[in-house]
């Protein structure tokens, strides 16, 4: 039986606070802060038990091994010897954010009825272009069964980002859908990340039907003002797209082909004049999981942040008492990895699959995670400062604790 699993990066234990992410505000304005590794892993697995609990299926994905020196040896250079800029980027723990690993097309979609994966190449930031390769691998492994197709990266220069600029609407996660590719053009102070060219050539990769395919441009106002990726101006869950009123270049143009295309949506706006653009992006309204809930319903798993805000807070609570497709608000204490530059949505990758065709290794229960929560508390470091990052003792420290994350968990195949 088809469902919506949400797979969730664990934080890695070389979580810090380097500011590499231009046009993400958030990782700028906390560049050089002391980071939590520990603390941030525990959010982390802590979401994920939220999410258990409301009868949502989960899953998680290894972090990657970083530091990553291999990749430094491309670039003529060590851990040691390299320039503090790119040890930094060899460090970043970046894959902690999901959402980025790659573009997923559930099999209903797809011509040959198989759920697609894309592995994102994540060019335009040096620190994430080197994810990919450790990606591949992991998805390769827990998608092995013949009811997926893991395919390798689009090839330089074509930026793609993965599932942070995919939007999917449909009756149910198991029917039919239409699936909405969002890209951006360069331009201005922040890079616009992903590619036309590269959501085009997903969609021909997985035989999407091109009469169920979107391609819709980002507004430069939302990537200028600080939203890096469509999901944190814009998310979509079954019947309902949730957006703000700025996250599209024609928004007119947009919402007319998106209804053509699907007319069941529910476009559910939310005007500049209530939230500002500036709110939007500050509290991660948007990079909130819309889901739909077991009993009936959907509710938003989002940000304290969003609380912490009274425009979105406002916002929403008169929402859900309009009676909205939204019914129920869930905040997540999700700190530290807010403080890097991503929100609930950023740390999960959305797969439609048979829980059953899934590697169970990479399936979470409660006794599972409270086995990664053992492993996080004895191993993971406590704080990185910006200087530790030259630690050789610190970078076997990270390495060891990965380890022995992949060794409770049986998955040695990845070390």
């Amino acid at each position: 039986m088809l469902t919506e699993i949400n797979f969730d990066g664990i934080i890695g234990p070389s979580h810090n606070y380097a500011g590499l992410s231009r046009g993400n505000l958030a990782s700028a304005n906390n560049a050089g802060d002391v980071s939590q590794p520990r603390a941030a892993a525990l959010q982390g697995i802590e979401k994920m038990r939220h999410n258990l609990s409301l009868g949502l299926p989960q899953g998680f994905f290894m972090p990657l091994d970083r530091p990553d020196a291999p990749w430094l040896e491309t670039l003529g250079t060590t851990l040691e010897d390299s320039e503090g800029h790119l040890r930094a980027q060899a460090w970043s723990a970046s894959s902690m954010w999901a959402a980025n690993a790659a573009t997923v097309s559930p099999a209903p979609d797809s011509a040959d009825g198989k759920c697609h994966l894309t592995v994102a190449n994540l060019v335009t930031m040096p620190h994430r272009s080197h994810e990919w390769p450790g990606t591949l691998a992991q998805l390769r492994l827990a998608f092995a069964n013949p009811a997926f197709e893991v395919h390798a990266p689009i090839p330089a220069p074509f930026g793609d980002e993965g599932a942070a600029n995919h939007m999917r609407l449909c009756s149910g996660h198991d029917g039919r859908g239409v699936e909405i590719f969002v890209y951006g053009v360069g331009g201005g102070r922040f890079p616009a990340r992903q590619h036309l060219d590269a959501s085009k050539a997903v969609a021909r990769k997985h035989g999407l039907d091109p009469a169920r395919t979107l391609f819709i441009r980002q507004s430069d106002t939302a990537i200028q003002g600080g939203a890096f990726h469509n999901d944190v101006v814009a998310v979509a869950n079954e019947h309902v797209l949730f957006t703000h009123e700025t996250a599209f270049e024609d928004r007119d143009a947009a919402h007319a082909e998106i209804r053509a295309a699907f007319p069941a949506v529910e476009i559910v706006e939310v005007p500049a004049s209530a939230v500002s653009l500036p709110d939007a992006i500050k509290s991660y309204l948007f990079n909130a999981q819309l889901v739909s809930l077991p009993e009936g319903g959907m509710g938003l798993v989002l940000p304290t942040e969003a609380k912490d805000t009274p425009a979105v807070w406002n916002w929403l609570e008169a929402h859900v008492e309009g009676n909205g497709p939204i019914r129920r608000l869930l905040p997540v204490n999700v700190r530290q990895s807010m403080a890097n530059g991503g929100g609930p949505a950023c740390l999960r990758l959305r797969i439609v699959a048979d829980p059953a065709t899934v590697d169970p290794r990479f399936i979470a229960d409660e006794a599972k995670l409270d086995r990664i929560a053992g492993v996080v508390a004895t191993y993971w470091p406590e704080a990185i400062a910006p200087g530790d990052l030259a630690s050789a003792a610190l970078a076997s420290d990270v390495r060891k604790a990965r380890s022995a994350l992949l060794a409770e968990l049986g998955l040695g195949e990845l070390d």
